[in-house]
Protein backbone atom coordinates (compact mmCIF):
# COMPACT_ATOMS: atom_id res chain seq x y z
CA UNK A 1 0.00 0.00 0.00
CA UNK A 2 1.33 3.33 -0.52
CA UNK A 3 2.13 5.50 2.52
CA UNK A 4 0.81 9.03 2.78
CA UNK A 5 2.35 12.11 4.73
CA UNK A 6 0.00 12.85 7.31
CA UNK A 7 -2.20 15.73 6.38
CA UNK A 8 -0.73 19.21 8.07
CA UNK A 9 -3.04 21.21 9.91
CA UNK A 10 -2.90 25.10 9.74
CA UNK A 11 -2.08 26.65 13.27
CA UNK A 12 -5.14 26.59 15.91
CA UNK A 13 -6.96 23.99 13.24
CA UNK A 14 -6.72 21.27 15.62
CA UNK A 15 -8.72 22.38 18.26
CA UNK A 16 -11.43 23.91 16.17
CA UNK A 17 -11.85 20.75 14.26
CA UNK A 18 -12.53 19.13 17.47
CA UNK A 19 -14.71 21.37 18.81
CA UNK A 20 -16.81 21.11 15.60
CA UNK A 21 -16.93 16.98 15.61
CA UNK A 22 -18.36 17.95 19.63
CA UNK A 23 -21.31 20.17 18.12
CA UNK A 24 -24.61 19.15 17.95
CA UNK A 25 -25.61 22.24 15.74
CA UNK A 26 -23.05 20.72 13.29
CA UNK A 27 -24.18 19.12 10.16
CA UNK A 28 -23.49 15.47 9.95
CA UNK A 29 -21.85 16.05 6.40
CA UNK A 30 -19.21 18.65 8.06
CA UNK A 31 -18.56 16.79 10.94
CA UNK A 32 -17.60 13.72 8.88
CA UNK A 33 -15.48 16.01 7.26
CA UNK A 34 -13.51 17.62 9.88
CA UNK A 35 -13.18 14.21 11.30
CA UNK A 36 -11.88 12.74 7.65
CA UNK A 37 -8.93 16.03 8.10
CA UNK A 38 -8.44 14.76 11.74
CA UNK A 39 -7.38 11.44 11.14
CA UNK A 40 -5.27 12.34 8.10
CA UNK A 41 -3.59 14.80 10.50
CA UNK A 42 -3.13 11.51 12.84
CA UNK A 43 -1.07 10.10 10.20
CA UNK A 44 -3.74 7.47 8.92
CA UNK A 45 -3.87 6.32 5.13
CA UNK A 46 -6.72 7.15 3.03
CA UNK A 47 -7.55 4.00 3.03
CA UNK A 48 -7.96 3.62 6.55
CA UNK A 49 -9.54 6.87 7.13
CA UNK A 50 -11.98 5.50 4.68
CA UNK A 51 -12.74 2.14 6.63
CA UNK A 52 -13.13 4.09 9.80
CA UNK A 53 -15.70 6.92 8.49
CA UNK A 54 -17.08 4.31 6.26
CA UNK A 55 -16.98 6.28 3.05
CA UNK A 56 -15.32 6.15 0.12
CA UNK A 57 -11.87 6.64 -0.75
CA UNK A 58 -12.33 9.41 -3.27
CA UNK A 59 -14.35 10.86 -0.68
CA UNK A 60 -11.29 10.94 2.22
CA UNK A 61 -9.02 11.99 -0.64
CA UNK A 62 -11.22 14.76 -2.17
CA UNK A 63 -11.68 16.55 1.48
CA UNK A 64 -7.90 16.13 2.76
CA UNK A 65 -7.60 17.93 -0.17
CA UNK A 66 -9.31 20.74 -0.10
CA UNK A 67 -8.34 20.94 3.64
CA UNK A 68 -5.05 21.34 2.00
CA UNK A 69 -5.62 23.96 -0.02
CA UNK A 70 -8.18 26.20 1.34
CA UNK A 71 -7.76 25.51 5.07
CA UNK A 72 -10.96 25.19 7.49
CA UNK A 73 -13.26 27.16 5.46
CA UNK A 74 -12.92 24.64 2.04
CA UNK A 75 -15.04 21.80 4.71
CA UNK A 76 -18.30 23.93 4.23
CA UNK A 77 -20.60 26.44 5.86
CA UNK A 78 -20.30 26.30 9.93
CA UNK A 79 -23.34 25.64 11.78
CA UNK A 80 -25.61 28.54 12.04
CA UNK A 81 -27.27 30.38 14.81
CA UNK A 82 -31.59 30.57 14.94
CA UNK A 83 -32.69 28.07 17.10
CA UNK A 84 -32.21 26.51 20.35
CA UNK A 85 -29.19 24.83 20.93
CA UNK A 86 -26.98 22.86 23.28
CA UNK A 87 -23.27 24.54 23.24
CA UNK A 88 -20.72 22.75 24.58
CA UNK A 89 -18.86 24.82 26.41
CA UNK A 90 -16.40 22.66 27.08
CA UNK A 91 -14.87 22.69 23.31
CA UNK A 92 -15.24 26.37 23.49
CA UNK A 93 -12.99 26.98 25.99
CA UNK A 94 -10.38 24.22 24.29
CA UNK A 95 -10.56 26.82 21.20
CA UNK A 96 -10.10 29.60 22.81
CA UNK A 97 -7.00 29.06 25.15
CA UNK A 98 -5.19 26.23 22.60
CA UNK A 99 -2.38 27.47 21.53
CA UNK A 100 -1.45 29.80 23.94
CA UNK A 101 -5.16 31.03 22.90
CA UNK A 102 -3.83 32.65 19.72
CA UNK A 103 -5.57 32.64 17.17
CA UNK A 104 -4.32 30.87 13.50
CA UNK A 105 -2.26 33.37 11.61
CA UNK A 106 -4.27 33.58 8.67
CA UNK A 107 -6.70 35.37 10.98
CA UNK A 108 -4.18 38.29 11.50
CA UNK A 109 -5.70 39.01 15.26
CA UNK A 110 -3.07 38.46 18.27
CA UNK A 111 -5.96 37.19 20.49
CA UNK A 112 -9.78 36.19 20.21
CA UNK A 113 -12.73 38.31 20.32
CA UNK A 114 -16.46 36.75 20.65
CA UNK A 115 -17.15 37.03 17.18
CA UNK A 116 -13.83 36.13 15.60
CA UNK A 117 -14.33 32.84 17.59
CA UNK A 118 -18.01 32.42 16.78
CA UNK A 119 -17.50 32.29 12.89
CA UNK A 120 -14.99 30.28 13.54
CA UNK A 121 -17.34 27.66 14.97
CA UNK A 122 -20.40 29.00 13.58
CA UNK A 123 -22.44 29.65 16.79
CA UNK A 124 -23.53 33.09 18.28
CA UNK A 125 -20.81 35.49 19.58
CA UNK A 126 -23.17 36.57 22.07
CA UNK A 127 -22.99 31.98 23.23
CA UNK A 128 -19.41 32.80 23.15
CA UNK A 129 -19.14 35.75 25.24
CA UNK A 130 -21.72 34.08 27.96
CA UNK A 131 -19.46 31.12 28.12
CA UNK A 132 -16.64 33.36 28.81
CA UNK A 133 -17.99 35.22 31.33
CA UNK A 134 -19.56 31.79 33.09
CA UNK A 135 -15.47 30.86 32.95
CA UNK A 136 -13.90 33.55 33.88
CA UNK A 137 -12.12 33.99 30.60
CA UNK A 138 -10.25 36.64 29.55
CA UNK A 139 -8.98 36.22 25.73
CA UNK A 140 -6.04 38.70 26.16
CA UNK A 141 -4.90 36.96 29.20
CA UNK A 142 -4.91 33.67 29.03
CA UNK A 143 -2.57 32.78 31.80
CA UNK A 144 -5.09 34.12 34.56
CA UNK A 145 -7.63 31.64 33.46
CA UNK A 146 -8.56 29.15 36.47
CA UNK A 147 -10.46 26.83 36.54
CA UNK A 148 -13.32 27.21 39.19
CA UNK A 149 -12.43 25.28 42.40
CA UNK A 150 -13.10 25.57 46.10
CA UNK A 151 -10.71 26.67 47.67
CA UNK A 152 -9.37 28.52 44.20
CA UNK A 153 -6.19 26.68 41.74
CA UNK A 154 -3.35 28.04 41.07
CA UNK A 155 -3.78 30.13 37.65
CA UNK A 156 -1.64 27.80 34.76
CA UNK A 157 -2.28 24.75 36.79
CA UNK A 158 -5.03 23.32 34.42
CA UNK A 159 -2.56 22.32 32.17
CA UNK A 160 -0.50 20.07 34.21
CA UNK A 161 -2.51 17.14 35.08
CA UNK A 162 -0.29 14.48 36.71
CA UNK A 163 -2.99 11.99 38.02
CA UNK A 164 -6.62 11.05 37.18
CA UNK A 165 -8.98 9.19 39.19
CA UNK A 166 -12.59 7.69 38.16
CA UNK A 167 -15.28 6.57 40.51
CA UNK A 168 -19.06 5.71 39.76
CA UNK A 169 -20.48 8.66 41.96
CA UNK A 170 -16.87 10.79 42.64
CA UNK A 171 -13.66 11.66 40.20
CA UNK A 172 -10.76 12.89 40.96
CA UNK A 173 -7.96 15.06 38.95
CA UNK A 174 -4.01 15.98 40.43
CA UNK A 175 -2.56 18.50 39.03
CA UNK A 176 1.20 19.62 39.28
CA UNK A 177 2.14 23.39 40.53
CA UNK A 178 5.81 23.51 39.83
CA UNK A 179 6.68 25.47 36.97
CA UNK A 180 10.57 25.76 37.22
CA UNK A 181 10.63 22.43 35.50
CA UNK A 182 11.96 22.33 31.90
CA UNK A 183 10.03 21.16 29.00
CA UNK A 184 12.21 18.26 28.13
CA UNK A 185 11.73 16.78 31.66
CA UNK A 186 7.86 17.79 31.67
CA UNK A 187 7.48 15.69 28.68
CA UNK A 188 8.71 12.31 31.00
CA UNK A 189 5.31 13.34 33.10
CA UNK A 190 2.26 10.97 32.05
CA UNK A 191 -1.21 11.22 33.84
CA UNK A 192 -1.81 8.37 35.70
CA UNK A 193 -5.38 6.63 35.09
CA UNK A 194 -6.45 4.51 37.86
CA UNK A 195 -10.51 2.84 37.13
CA UNK A 196 -12.73 2.06 40.30
CA UNK A 197 -12.41 -2.07 40.84
CA UNK A 198 -16.35 -2.22 39.92
CA UNK A 199 -19.84 -1.35 40.26
CA UNK A 200 -20.84 -0.70 44.04
CA UNK A 201 -16.91 -0.41 44.92
CA UNK A 202 -16.55 3.47 46.22
CA UNK A 203 -17.42 2.73 49.49
CA UNK A 204 -14.69 0.38 50.03
CA UNK A 205 -12.31 -0.83 47.28
CA UNK A 206 -12.19 3.04 45.35
CA UNK A 207 -10.50 5.16 48.83
CA UNK A 208 -7.90 2.50 48.54
CA UNK A 209 -7.44 2.77 45.05
CA UNK A 210 -7.44 7.01 44.84
CA UNK A 211 -4.76 6.11 47.74
CA UNK A 212 -2.87 3.67 45.15
CA UNK A 213 -3.10 6.82 42.89
CA UNK A 214 -1.70 9.65 45.33
CA UNK A 215 1.23 7.72 46.17
CA UNK A 216 2.38 6.99 42.84
CA UNK A 217 1.91 10.75 41.93
CA UNK A 218 3.74 12.05 45.20
CA UNK A 219 6.70 8.82 44.21
CA UNK A 220 6.56 10.47 40.36
CA UNK A 221 6.41 14.07 41.40
CA UNK A 222 8.04 14.41 44.66
CA UNK A 223 9.22 18.12 44.90
CA UNK A 224 6.50 20.35 43.42
CA UNK A 225 3.28 20.96 45.20
CA UNK A 226 0.63 18.75 44.07
CA UNK A 227 -3.43 20.22 43.89
CA UNK A 228 -5.91 17.42 43.95
CA UNK A 229 -9.51 18.46 42.87
CA UNK A 230 -12.19 16.66 43.71
CA UNK A 231 -15.67 15.91 42.01
CA UNK A 232 -17.76 14.87 44.73
CA UNK A 233 -17.49 13.65 48.24
CA UNK A 234 -16.58 9.93 48.53
CA UNK A 235 -12.63 10.40 49.26
CA UNK A 236 -13.09 12.83 51.75
CA UNK A 237 -15.33 10.28 53.76
CA UNK A 238 -12.41 8.16 53.71
CA UNK A 239 -10.06 8.21 57.30
CA UNK A 240 -7.55 6.63 54.95
CA UNK A 241 -7.22 9.85 52.51
CA UNK A 242 -7.49 12.16 55.39
CA UNK A 243 -4.60 10.62 57.28
CA UNK A 244 -2.59 10.53 53.93
CA UNK A 245 -3.11 14.09 53.28
CA UNK A 246 -2.09 14.93 56.85
CA UNK A 247 0.73 13.44 56.09
CA UNK A 248 1.41 14.97 53.08
CA UNK A 249 0.67 18.72 53.16
CA UNK A 250 2.44 19.42 49.99
CA UNK A 251 -0.86 17.97 48.56
CA UNK A 252 -3.78 20.23 49.22
CA UNK A 253 -7.58 19.49 48.51
CA UNK A 254 -10.10 21.58 45.92
CA UNK A 255 -13.40 20.81 45.56
CA UNK A 256 -15.90 21.23 42.27
CA UNK A 257 -18.30 24.46 43.28
CA UNK A 258 -21.90 23.25 44.41
CA UNK A 259 -22.93 25.66 41.97
CA UNK A 260 -21.42 23.89 39.15
CA UNK A 261 -23.22 19.91 39.87
CA UNK A 262 -23.74 19.46 36.04
CA UNK A 263 -19.64 20.05 35.22
CA UNK A 264 -18.00 17.59 35.04
CA UNK A 265 -14.76 19.07 35.41
CA UNK A 266 -12.20 16.28 35.26
CA UNK A 267 -13.24 16.09 31.75
CA UNK A 268 -12.61 20.06 31.48
CA UNK A 269 -9.17 19.05 32.50
CA UNK A 270 -8.32 16.40 30.40
CA UNK A 271 -9.56 18.15 27.47
CA UNK A 272 -8.22 21.69 27.80
CA UNK A 273 -4.64 20.19 29.13
CA UNK A 274 -4.26 18.53 25.54
CA UNK A 275 -4.87 21.50 24.65
CA UNK A 276 -2.31 23.58 26.23
CA UNK A 277 0.36 20.90 25.42
CA UNK A 278 -0.20 20.86 21.74
CA UNK A 279 2.39 22.60 20.38
CA UNK A 280 2.41 21.05 16.61
CA UNK A 281 0.16 18.82 14.66
CA UNK A 282 1.22 15.30 16.01
CA UNK A 283 0.94 11.98 14.11
CA UNK A 284 -0.01 10.03 17.03
CA UNK A 285 -3.82 8.82 17.53
CA UNK A 286 -5.49 8.29 20.79
CA UNK A 287 -8.79 6.79 21.39
CA UNK A 288 -10.63 7.61 24.15
CA UNK A 289 -10.54 11.34 25.46
CA UNK A 290 -7.42 13.48 23.09
CA UNK A 291 -4.40 14.41 25.01
CA UNK A 292 -1.87 16.36 23.32
CA UNK A 293 1.15 14.44 22.46
CA UNK A 294 3.31 14.19 25.80
CA UNK A 295 -0.21 13.30 27.63
CA UNK A 296 -0.94 9.95 27.26
CA UNK A 297 -3.33 8.44 30.43
CA UNK A 298 -0.94 5.16 32.25
CA UNK A 299 -3.28 2.50 34.48
CA UNK A 300 -1.13 1.76 37.69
Amino acid sequence: MRSVAALQLHEGDRARLEALTRMSTAPAGLVRRARIVLLAAGGFSNTEVAAQLRVSRPTVIKWRSRYADSGIAALGDLPRPGRPTTVDEVAVLVATLADGARPPARLRASYWSSRLLAEELGIAHSTVARVWRRWGVQPHRPEAFQVPAVPPLPPGVHRRVVGVFRASSWNAVVLRADERTERRAEERFRPLLVDRAGPGSDSASAPAAFLHLLNSVAQAHPYPRLHVLLNGTGAVRSRGVREWLVRNPRVSLHHAPATRPEVDLTEVLLRLAGAGYRTTPSAHHHSGTTHGPDVGPRTL
